[in-house]
C-alpha cells in the first residue's frame, strides 16, 4: 500500500513545539498515548496524534493472530507506547509490545461474545485436560469439554489411562470456543464440545422423545454406554436403562461396535438420553403372576452390600434380602456371591420394581453354623489361654534370669574382696 503520509522536517517540527508556549506537552519515552489510524500499511501503521504530530508503528505484522490490528481502518482509535519522541523519519515512533496484551484480552473477549470458532494447536496434556494457545495466551481445555470424538472414555476412571488418551491429541489442531476468561488472573478456558452445539442443535431439533433409533455402541463406562446414530449424533444409555435386570458392569452385556436399537427418552439441549430396555416389555408388570408372597424360591446371590444381598431369580427379576431381614438366625454368613440358595418371598412391589426375600436355612446348616461358632469360640479361648501361659512363662524366665544375675554379681564381689585381703 502506497503511503500518503508525508514526512516532516525533524528540526522544524521540534523547534516549533519547543518554542510554542501554548503547544501541547510532549510525551516521554514509555508513555502510552492515544491517536487515530491514518493508514495501515503492510508492515507499518501511521497514527494521527493531533498537535503532537504523526506516530509510526513498525513491524506490527509480527503480532500474529491479532485480527483487531490487521483489520484497522482509517479513523480507528489506537493506543501505543512511545519508544522515540522523533525518529530519523520525523515520526513519533511507537510500539505495540507493551500495549498488545491489553488488545489481546479485548480481542479474546470479543471472540467469546461472538461465539467464534477458533482453530488452535494442542500444546500439552495433563490428567485434567489439554493446554492450548490463542493469540499468545495459554488456555485450558478441560477433558469434560472435549467433543464425543475426543473424549477419553475410560471405564474405571484410571487417571493414567485418561492421560495416555489425551496425550494422543498433543500437536493436533482442534476447534474450540472460548467459554470463560479472566484477564486479571490470566485465565482462559475453552471448549471443543461448544463448537458443535449449534450444528448438533439443528440435528437434535429434528428428533422427538419416543423416536426409535438404530446405532452402534461407541463407548462403555461404569455408568452406561454411549451410542452413535443418525449422522454422528451420540446419546447415553444410562446403566439403569440398559436392561430390566440389575447390572453391575455394562461390559458384561455389551461390546463397543455392537449394533443396538434405542428409544429416545430425553432431550436436553444437545444431550440425548437413550434407553434399550424401553423397547422390551417390563417383566415387573407380570411379576405377580409368576411370584407370590410366601412362595419358596431359589436364586443366585449376585452382590452383597452392607444393606443386604441382591438375588437373581430369573433373567429379568431380582430381589433383595435386606439386612433387616438377615438376623443372625437367618444365616447371612452362609450367603456367598455366586451361590444359589432358597429364599422366602416376603414382599412384592411391581411398580417400584422391588421384591423382598428372606433366606431359608435347614436344620443341618443351622447346626453346622452353631458348631462353627462353638469351634471358633473354643479356638479363641485356647488362643487366649496360650497367650496367658506364654506371658507367665516369660515372666518366670525373666525372674529366674534376674536371680541368677544377682547371684553372679554377689559371687564376683566376694571374689574381689578376697583378692584385696590377700594383697594386704
Amino acid at each position: 500500500m502506497a503511503s500518503s503520509v508525508k514526512k516532516t522536517s525533524k528540526a522544524s517540527k521540534m523547534d516549533v513545539l519547543l518554542n510554542d508556549k501554548e503547544a501541547p506537552k510532549l510525551p516521554n519515552v514509555g508513555d502510552i498515548i492515544k491517536g487515530s489510524v491514518i493508514e495501515a500499511g503492510n508492515n507499518i501503521i501511521y497514527v494521527n496524534l493531533g498537535p503532537i504530530g504523526t506516530g509510526a508503528i513498525y513491524g506490527y505484522g509480527k503480532f500474529d493472530g491479532l485480527t483487531m490490528i490487521k483489520e484497522l481502518k482509517q479513523g480507528d482509535p489506537l493506543s501505543a507506547t512511545v519508544t522515540d519522541i522523533e525518529n530519523d523519519d520525523g515520526f513519533v515512533e511507537m510500539s505495540l509490545k507493551q500495549t498488545s496484551l491489553e488488545m489481546v484480552w479485548k480481542e479474546l473477549e470479543k471472540k467469546m461474545e461472538e461465539k467464534e470458532v477458533i482453530v488452535t494447536k494442542v500444546l500439552e496434556a495433563n490428567k485434567g485436560g489439554l493446554m492450548i494457545k490463542i493469540n499468545n495466551i495459554i488456555g485450558f481445555l478441560p477433558a469434560s469439554q472435549l467433543s464425543s470424538e475426543n473424549y477419553p472414555r475410560v471405564g474405571d476412571g484410571d487417571k493414567n489411562k485418561i492421560l495416555s488418551l489425551l496425550m494422543q491429541l498433543v500437536s493436533k489442531d482442534i476447534k474450540v470456543r472460548i467459554i470463560g476468561l479472566d484477564k486479571d488472573e490470566g485465565k482462559l478456558v475453552v471448549s471443543e464440545k461448544a463448537t458443535k452445539t449449534e450444528e448438533e442443535k439443528q440435528k437434535v431439533s429434528k428428533l422427538q422423545e419416543g423416536n426409535i433409533v438404530e446405532g452402534e455402541i461407541s463407548g462403555i463406562v461404569d455408568f452406561g454406554a454411549f451410542v452413535k446414530f443418525n449422522d454422528n449424533l451420540e446419546g447415553l444409555v444410562h446403566i439403569s436403562e440398559l436392561a430390566w435386570k440389575l447390572i453391575d458392569d455394562p461390559r458384561k452385556l455389551f461390546n463397543v461396535g455392537q449394533k443396538v436399537k434405542c428409544k429416545i427418552i430425553g432431550i436436553d439441549d444437545s444431550r440425548i438420553s437413550l434407553s434399550i430396555k424401553a423397547l422390551e416389555g417390563d417383566p415387573w408388570q407380570e411379576v405377580s403372576e409368576k411370584y407370590k408372597v410366601g412362595q419358596k424360591v431359589k436364586g443366585e446371590v449376585t452382590k452383597i452390600n452392607p444393606f443386604g444381598a441382591f438375588v437373581q431369580l430369573d433373567k429379568d427379576i431380582h430381589g433383595l434380602a435386606h439386612i433387616s431381614k438377615l438376623a443372625e438366625e437367618s444365616g447371612i454368613e452362609l450367603l456367598k456371591v455366586g451361590g444359589t440358595y432358597e429364599f422366602d418371598i416376603i414382599s412384592i412391589e411391581p411398580s417400584e420394581h422391588r421384591l423382598g426375600l428372606k433366606p431359608r436355612i435347614n436344620e443341618k446348616q443351622s447346626q453346622e453354623k452353631k458348631e462353627d461358632k462353638k469351634v471358633k469360640a473354643k479356638n479363641e479361648e485356647n488362643e487366649k489361654e496360650d497367650e496367658n501361659a506364654k506371658k507367665i512363662k516369660k515372666s518366670e524366665k525373666s525372674e529366674k534370669s534376674e536371680k541368677k544375675g544377682k547371684k553372679n554379681k554377689d559371687k564376683k564381689e566376694k571374689e574381689e574382696k578376697t583378692k584385696e585381703k590377700s594383697k594386704k
